[in-house]
């Protein structure tokens, strides 16, 4: 496994970056927080753009940067790919001038065959003759993206790529996301703060507040950390599951899905029985009983469940947490209140009421 080993400390102006982390580097790795935060100057440190005082980064063996002997690789030496917010794309050369630019010095072992593969999987055939003033928001950042991937990086930074794009060209250039990593398996560092976007592409969550890692692992974990309300944001907090569709009911308008030996219905959506969909259930959004509650509730989705364990709230003297086994861990949100009044204890076996199901492109 690919390992990430950082350690950097830097002051950037009354900001103060202090990172300390050791990360798998594989699929793609968040770094989330609200701005201001120091996702960016992370990942500005990463490529060697920042240069710590006091500074420690080293991917599997090799050394990128080592302060105390001396050591800065710069970011020319470092084989990264960069992409930014910004779409530079030269306006006097078209799509094919753009990608080809500097290839002959920066890859020139670049052939036709991954030319046309990196073209095809970012969806740029019909494009290359297209000059960048014919081209959306999204079409740029494609050939942004597919421009970083001719280098043959073995590292690929993403600092905020789809903060100018509006929630419909994201949706469309989230698939090519998806489908560059699966086809070529670069490792990417990615900044954002849309959950959106962690839901559809994150293997991994590095959740940043005032320049530190506060938390970093899976993102199902991350995100279903009950103490983590106060740097996500409440509404965030909850239960990431990959389920699958199983068919349309068309009586109703409603698509079921299935995941473990469970069933989940929601609204309908424009999908095919075997499609497998990423849901988001917030821990606001679970209500619990003691009893089955048959043909008396309008909640359609009630699970049984079994309790592991109840986690006050930190900052919410008012509420508490409840980790309950449905076949994986879920979280729920009640108030102390409600759990004294329904005597809810460790082990006991209790229904999770789910009042609403977010896909990924429904969060922001």
């Amino acid at each position: 496994m690919n390992l990430l080993s950082a350690n950097f400390k830097i002051a950037l102006g009354d900001f103060k970056l202090n990172i300390d982390i050791e990360t798998p580097v594989h699929g793609f790795t968040v770094l989330f927080g609200s701005s201001g935060s120091g996702k960016t100057s992370f990942l500005r440190c990463i490529s060697g753009l920042e240069r710590a005082p006091k500074g420690f980064l080293k991917i599997n063996e090799e050394i990128w940067q080592d302060e105390s002997r001396k050591i800065f690789i710069p970011p020319n030496k470092r084989n990264i790919g960069y992409v930014f917010q910004e779409m530079r794309l030269f306006p006097h050369l078209n799509v094919e001038g753009n990608l080809r630019y500097g290839l002959k010095r920066l890859a020139p072992e670049i052939d036709d065959s991954l030319f046309s593969q990196i073209v095809e999987i970012m969806g740029l055939v019909s494009f290359l003759s297209r000059y960048p003033r014919n081209l959306s928001g999204g079409e740029k950042q494609r050939v942004a993206l597919a421009r970083a991937l001719l280098t043959r990086p073995r590292l690929l930074l993403m600092d905020e790529p789809l903060a100018a794009l509006d929630m419909k060209r994201k949706q469309e250039i989230l698939p090519y996301f998806q489908r560059m990593q699966s086809e070529l398996n670069i490792p990417i560092f990615y900044v954002t703060h849309s959950l959106n976007e962690v839901l559809q592409l994150v293997d991994t969550m590095l959740l940043m507040d005032q320049g530190k890692v506060i938390a970093a692992g899976p993102v199902e974990e991350v995100l279903s950390h009950p103490h983590l309300g106060q740097h996500l944001g409440h509404k965030l907090v909850g239960t990431i599951l990959d389920t699958t569709v199983i068919r349309q009911d068309e009586e109703f308008q409603l698509t079921v899905l299935k995941f473990n030996s469970h069933t989940l219905y929601v609204p309908r959506r424009e999908v095919f029985p075997g499609d497998r969909l990423r849901i988001h259930i917030r821990a606001e959004d679970i209500t619990l009983a003691v009893a089955p509650i048959e043909n008396k509730t309008s909640v359609l989705n009630v699970l049984p469940a079994k309790v592991i364990k109840t986690i006050p709230s930190v900052d919410d003297k008012c509420k508490v947490s409840v980790k309950l086994d449905i076949g994986c861990s879920i979280l729920a949100t009640i108030t102390r209140k409600s759990l004294s009044h329904l005597n809810i204890q460790s082990g006991q076996n209790i229904f999770a009421h789910i009042k609403a199901i977010r896909m990924a492109h429904e969060l922001n």
